[in-house]
Formats: C-alpha cells, structure tokens, sequence
C-alpha cells in the first residue's frame, strides 16, 4: 500500500508538470529545484525503502515529510493560494504514514514522554540507535524547508510608471483577458473566442484588454515581443495574428530565446517597433494584483463600475464572453 500511495504521488507531480487546466502562479523550489520534481524524488526513495522492507527508513522519511508539509500549508494559508495538486500529494503522504504507524513502546515504559512519542518511534540497530521519536526527523523536515524552500505567488514586473497597456475599442463594456503565453488552456480559450471577440467588438460597445502574464520564466520576452509588435500596428486583426503567433512560438515551436523569438517572429513577417516595456510592466503588475490574478486564463467583464465578473478557465471564460452577448444583443431589442 505504501508502494502504491507514493507510485500515485508520482503520477501526480508529473500530471501537475503536464497539465492543461488553468495554470496557478504557486511556485516553489528547494534551492533552485522545483518541488515537483523534489516530492517526485522523495516518493521514489519511500518506494525504495519499502521494496526492501526498510520500514524504520520509511517512517523515518514520511516523517520528515510531515514537517515539510507543515511549513507548506503555512505558506499557503498565509498568501491564501492553494494548490489542489500539492495538498492531493500531501493526503497520499499522510496516508502512507498512518498505514505505517506504530505504537510507540516508550509509551507504556514512560507516560509522561506521550508528547515527545505521539508520532512513534524507529530503531536503526546498525547504528545503536533505538526508540528514536520520529518527531525528530518531523522538526528536521519542517527546518529543512523553512531555510532551503523559495515561493512565489505573484510576477513580477519592472517598477516604472506606465503610458498605457495596449487595447481593443472603446465600448464602456470591458473585458480583461489574463493570460500566458505557455499555459495550454490559455491557448484553447485564445483560439476559440477570436471569432466571438472580434464579434462582441463590432458591436462597438466592447473594449478588450489582453493582459498577459509571466507565469513561464521566458514569458516576460514574450510580452516584450507583443508590446513591440502592436506598437508597430495596432489594428485588430493584426493583434489577434501577434497573439496567435506568440502561442505557437510557445507551445508549438517550444521558442526560449530571444533570438529565436525574433527571428520566428520576422519569418511570420511581423514588424517590430521598440518601446519602453518596462513602464507598461508596471501597469499589468498592478493589474494582476488589483484584480487577484492567481491562475490563468482568466477572464475579467466590467458590466459597470458596480457590475463586475470574474471567470477562470476555458470553460468559464467561454461561458461568460456569451452572458455578455446575449446581453448585448438584449440590450438592442
């Protein structure tokens, strides 16, 4: 059981690393390592352990993974972000510990050790080393992480005052599209709303905002690019074959590098015109954050200053650019 709980936390971590549902800004690494592939390591060696029969390895392991959770959850709890994934893997640990428990026998030696002893004890006879409380090796888990994790919840940008972000029509209805560049739903959505918007902005009542976000390290360059590119030519059909271009160049070509951006960019005979980036990075950092941006794709629509409707994922966000046009189209009968 223990095999197949950690064969499962596997499984999870590496459906998290390939997943195509809304993409969440949680990040965390253990000195410059991602946790994903941290919790797919440490499951592997649980696995080994436990192949072998190294029972006192693998309490001693899933207790220290107990520590590390801890330090965890807090994180979360503090910038109120959660991610299913990371606390599905935490149930198959906590799972695997108590398939594993033992009652400790410093308990009915000593009564009173109750608090140092409720996690159990391990013996490790090839080193001399007997009732050794697996609290222990919790505390060891919970230090670990508290001086070697880093995590992010929010982009950031550059801290310069902006001009303006670049959008759409002038309607006093808005939409504010989220997005990433290498998030797989944000492509879906993308592709399959262009006709809708360019129809809701033909009504000339609409107003759209594409605000993209660097969930992706490389995502910033891309944001850059797009920047560079509607200031060259603004127009609407040219700005949804910039953002197409930008998908495919992320998630079809697989392009991290400047150089391989731009040059895929001129292949696809889109012009560039520079400007200062930087100060309209500002602008979408204080967007992200004023509006709760904490996965993507993500759809906000202003109604009226009073009336406003947040959408996450494809399929809300679907939903919701139709709410808007039956709306309208109510509105004109």
């Amino acid at each position: 059981m223990t095999i197949a709980l950690s064969l499962a936390g596997i499984v999870l971590m590496m459906y998290y690393d390939y997943c195509d549902t809304e993409c969440s800004y949680l990040r965390g690494d253990i000195w410059g390592i991602d946790l994903k592939w941290v919790g797919i390591a440490y499951m592997t060696a649980v696995i080994i352990f436990a192949a072998f029969r190294q029972s006192s390895f693998v309490r001693a392991l899933l207790a220290a993974g107990l520590g590390v959770e801890v330090h965890l959850y807090a994180f979360q709890i503090q910038n109120d972000v959660y991610c299913p994934f990371c606390l599905a893997f935490s149930v198959l640990l906590i799972l695997s510990f108590i398939i594993n428990y033992e009652v400790p026998s410093a308990w009915r030696e000593k009564k009173r050790r109750l608090w140092l002893y409720f996690l159990g004890e391990v013996d490790f006879p090839m080193l001399r080393i007997h009732k050794l409380p697996l609290l222990l090796f919790s505390l060891l888990g919970y230090l670990s992480i508290l001086f070697t994790f880093s995590g992010s919840v929010t982009p950031a940008f550059g801290q310069e005052v902006a001009a303006g972000v670049p959008s759409l029509g002038k309607g006093k209805y808005e939409i504010v599209m989220f997005a990433d560049y290498f998030c797989p739903p944000c492509l879906r959505i993308d592709t399959k709303a262009e006709p809708l918007l360019k129809e809701l902005l033909a009504t000339g009542k609409i107003k759209i905002t594409f605000a993209d976000v660097p969930f992706h390290r490389f995502t910033p360059t891309y944001i850059k690019y797009y920047l560079y590119a509607v200031n060259a030519h603004s127009g609407t059909k040219n700005v949804f074959h910039i953002r197409k271009t930008l998908f495919e160049a992320a998630q079809v070509k697989h392009i991290e590098t400047e150089n391989a951006l731009i040059a895929y960019l001129k292949q696809q005979k889109i012009s560039l015109k520079p400007i200062d980036e930087k100060s309209i990075f500002s602008i979408l950092s204080s967007m992200i954050n004023e509006n709760n941006i904490k996965s993507t794709p993500t759809c906000i629509i202003r109604y009226s200053a009073t009336d406003v409707k947040k959408f996450v994922g494809d399929e809300e966000i679907w939903n919701g650019l139709n709410a808007l046009k039956t709306h309208l189209s109510a509105g004109e009968k």
